[in-house]
């Protein structure tokens, strides 16, 4: 079938733009020497692990159904990071993961005897370089944050128990999301002054996620030098950890329009809802980008977008359209392959999407379709 035939609501992963996105992820790879990792809490749809397997060196994970589905499915370099490890758990974690990061020096002497010999472990450092400006929900550096140990704990622990670092072989940095590499120079510089004499004694540095590499203005030319520079001076591998990067702009979320009502505003009523299938625009909040429409008033009509929630402001947002948009009609949200079939949820009783994938001759194909027992399952 053909895009437009597609079930709604349904993502559509297309193939040609994620290979576009993997060449240029193995391209720095291969000019840095480092090893790039797919961060599956952006993207775990898991048909496309076999070809992403082809160019990255493997998954991250943020707890264990994560860590299982990277070893099972791509089956290639596995690492997790949380910020706490459930007891029960972690010797599963152990045995499915290449690298297992600790959050703090307690969960580190908690389980470290669980891990040694078995795991490379590591230990999340907190830089205190904030990049993100005023949305501190997205800065693991905002003060009081809960994410990675600070120097000053850092100098404790060690004075505590000179052994605290007893078996940990990397450190681990996370602090950017959807940012250049000019952000990743400066938190670099902030990590090195605080910890540099520490990375110096490890195997590896992880300098997390949140790298926008396959951006269209991304200076990758910077990242490679960054990393190099690393590599140079410490002499450990370095790890890349992006999870949008993977599949930025290789995805669209289709949706039928099921009514048209004005009370003030002309609002269409779509079978997608921002809620249940894209709770980034609520969480961020951002505006989606849609296909063949733009902003509020550019066009000749303009409309407000929301679904069929009971939620007052499940609202995707205004856009404007060349033509009147008529019940039946389609809509094509674009950017949908990140952050969004991860995210999804049912409130109100509201489908899942189906998921399907566009293939370079441009022939659709579903993989997959949810029903009532999807919904039904998860609540008894």
């Amino acid at each position: 079938m053909r895009i437009q035939d597609v079930p709604t609501p349904c993502y559509v992963v297309d193939e040609a733009k994620l290979i576009r996105n993997l060449e240029l992820l193995k391209k720095v790879q291969e000019e840095a020497g480092c090893r790039i990792l797919l961060a599956q809490k952006a993207f775990s749809m898991f048909y496309e692990y076999p070809l992403i397997g082809q160019y990255l060196a493997g998954t991250t994970a943020s707890g264990l159904y994560e860590a299982r589905l990277g070893r099972e499915e791509m089956g290639k370099e596995n690492h997790v990071f949380s910020p706490g490890y459930r007891e029960q758990e972690m010797d599963e974690i152990v045995s499915v993961c290449d690298h297992v990061i600790f959050n703090s020096f307690s969960q580190l002497k908690k389980y470290r005897n669980r891990c040694l010999g078995r795991t490379s472990i590591g230990l999340r450092i907190n830089p205190e370089c904030s990049t993100q400006g005023d949305h501190a929900i997205y800065d693991p550096c905002a003060p009081g944050s809960r994410l990675g140990v600070t120097l000053e704990n850092f100098k404790k622990a060690l004075q505590e128990d000179p052994d605290a670092l007893k078996g940990v072989e990397g450190l681990h940095f996370h602090t950017l999301c959807e940012q250049n590499a000019d952000d990743l120079e400066r938190t670099l510089r902030a990590a090195e002054e605080r910890f540099g004499s520490y990375i110096g004694q490890m195997k590896w540095l992880n300098m997390g996620g949140g790298h926008h590499i396959t951006r269209e203005d991304y200076d990758v030319d910077l990242l490679i030098r960054c990393v190099r520079r690393v590599k140079d001076t410490y002499g450990v591998e370095v790890y890349l950890e992006p999870g949008e990067a993977v599949a930025l702009n290789a995805g669209y979320l289709v949706t039928e329009v099921l009514d048209v009502v004005d009370n003030g505003i002309r609002t269409l009523i779509l079978d997608a809802s921002a809620a249940c299938h894209m709770p980034d625009v609520l969480e961020m909040p951002y505006r989606p980008p849609l296909k063949d429409s733009g902003k509020p008033g550019e066009k000749a009509y303009t409309y407000r977008l929301s679904s069929c929630t009971c939620l007052a402001g499940d609202v995707i947002g205004d856009y404007s359209f060349d033509r009147e948009i008529e019940p039946g009609d389609r809509l094509y949200f674009e950017d949908m392959a990140i952050y969004s079939m991860v995210k999804n949820n049912t409130f109100n009783g509201i489908g899942l999407p189906h998921i399907a994938v566009l293939s370079a001759d441009g022939d659709c194909r579903v993989i997959r379709s949810f029903g009532y027992e999807d919904f039904k399952c998860r609540l008894s």
